[in-house]
């Protein structure tokens, strides 16, 4: 192992790193895998960004790390009527500009997020926005929603200042104002976003004054970082160097489970994928335990729906694609493509994602699919997907918000087509009333009845492939005391420190 960590340091040099500059005490270090996209809650919904955003800004209720809904800008609520809940706003609470929080901030904020494509549909059943006063909200939903206050825990439902949002205008997602336990500083693009703790924080402000989050995309060289002292947490260690950071005697390797899934999608407009017949065929030539063994090194458990076990709504009984190349073959004479065809695969630059479209580009060649990989930037991938520029795609979905409506409505809706979540352009009228009939229920068997049988469909159309409920793990030094994994991922930083 001295050989590893001497050839690991060697590296980190030749890469650039200053190996003796160790981050000091009053700040640390997050490494994630992408730099964020935009700060602006409402104008993204990718991870790399919630991340960031959500040390910035609080919402109305919070979700904990038991998925337990607890206060977060709101003190207290009360469900007036079916459809009706009222929100008491915490009182003295104040944005990093100054200004303090009211209800007119509220309302601006959440029909601010109904008029956004990128994140309407998280409280598409909220009908209304009432102000009664400066601290009394009230949300009134257009039908019953059983999920609403899961929905309002998201961290694209983070509170705005009306005030600095109209006046940073197109620029505001690069200089962002919340009310969260950290202010934002400043954004080298492709490099690090620096946070300093807000002194006027509600709960108190947080133990370590500066937070900066790198963007480096190899896995290695987070492993690299954390190795020399350069990083003090990472995020998404690749597979391959877990068993290195156990080794060492200065970090600590942390692996739980998540709300993910990680799955390749089909644009469903384009000629071939039309067919569910090909669809299906696809499904049936991957081999799921080769793509869990070799790129995710066995932190990872087939998936037979889009949502896991953990999420409320799953489907133990869903149909699970068991590999069966004879299957395919079959599947694919039948829609006509006994000869073969040509299909282009996307990945981001992330070395997981680019080990699975390897494994399935070989598999698929196995049943005559000739695939072509195209490596994209996060966010021109993110864009060329919304816009439906693809064949085929690998992405993975957090059912944030622990409830089925989260981790099928985006998805699956066809209100949802593009940069909302439905990236396959999926369309059928069964699972929309499904999804729909489910949301505005608050009946739990009901619910799970509705969402069963949509993922029945679902699975059936196979507008994507779900390959495997992902762990979810991080890096650290052994010196950070108090930092939590959140089970959608979206980590929250405040009270983290270290001991030196």
């Amino acid at each position: 192992m001295k050989k590893k960590i001497f050839l690991l340091s060697t590296l980190a040099v030749f890469l650039g790193m200053n190996v003796e500059a160790q981050a000091t005490k009053d700040t640390l270090i997050i490494a994630q895998g992408a730099d964020a996209k935009i700060l602006d809650p409402h104008a993204t919904n990718d991870q790399p960004s919630s991340r960031v955003a959500g040390q910035i800004y609080d919402s109305l209720v919070k979700q904990d790390s038991k998925m337990n809904i607890i206060p977060g800008l709101a003190e207290s609520w009360t469900q007036i009527d079916d459809t009706t809940t009222e929100f008491k706003l915490r009182k003295g609470v104040k944005f990093h500009n100054g200004e303090p929080l009211t209800a007119d901030d509220v309302k601006f904020t959440l029909d601010r997020m109904k008029a956004s494509p990128q994140v309407s549909h998280i409280i598409k059943a909220i009908d209304s926005v009432e102000v009664v006063d400066d601290s009394t909200v009230r949300i009134k939903t257009d039908k019953p929603f059983g999920a609403l206050l899961s929905h309002l825990s998201h961290t694209a439902a983070s509170i705005l200042n009306r005030e600095a949002v109209e006046k940073g205008g197109d620029s505001y997602g690069q200089k962002p104002v919340g009310t969260g336990p950290y202010k934002f500083v400043s954004w080298q693009a492709g490099d690090r976003i620096s946070l300093q703790a807000n002194p006027d924080y509600y709960l108190g402000k947080a133990p370590t004054e500066k937070v900066i989050f790198r963007s480096i995309v190899e896995g290695t060289n987070r492993t690299i970082g954390l190795e020399t002292g350069e990083v003090d947490i990472a995020y998404d260690l690749e597979p391959v160097d877990k068993e290195m950071v156990k080794s060492l005697p200065t970090l600590d390797y942390v692996e739980e489970p998540s709300l993910s899934m990680a799955y390749i999608g089909f644009n469903v407009n384009k000629d071939s994928l039309k067919d569910k017949r090909v669809r299906q065929a696809i499904s049936y030539a991957l081999n799921v335990e080769d793509i869990i063994d070799v790129a995710y090194q066995g932190s990872g458990q087939k998936a037979n729906s889009p949502i896991g076990p953990k999420v409320f709504g799953y489907n133990p009984n869903a149909k699970s694609y068991e590999y069966n190349p004879e299957k395919a073959k079959e599947l694919l004479k039948e829609a006509g493509y006994e000869k073969g065809l040509k299909l282009k695969l996307w990945t981001n630059d992330n070395p997981t994602r680019r080990d699975i479209a390897v494994i399935a580009q070989d598999q698929l060649k196995q049943v005559g699919i000739d695939v072509t990989i195209e490596t994209l930037e996060w966010g021109a991938y993110l864009d060329g997907t919304a816009r439906g520029d693809h064949d085929m795609f690998i992405l993975g979905w957090v059912s944030v918000t622990g409830d089925a409506d989260y981790g099928l409505e985006p998805l699956f809706n066809s209100e949802n087509k593009g940069g909302a979540g439905n990236r396959s352009f999926y369309s059928n009228p069964k699972v929309d009333e499904l999804l729909t009939k489910a949301k505005n229920s608050t009946n739990p068997d009901e619910r799970k009845a509705y969402y069963f049988e949509a993922q029945e469909i679902i699975q059936e159309e196979a507008p994507i492939f779900t390959i495997a409920y992902t762990t979810q793990n991080i890096g650290k030094q052994k010196t950070v005391e108090g930092f939590e994994m959140h089970p959608a991922g979206h980590h929250k930083v405040y009270g983290a420190y270290k001991t030196k």
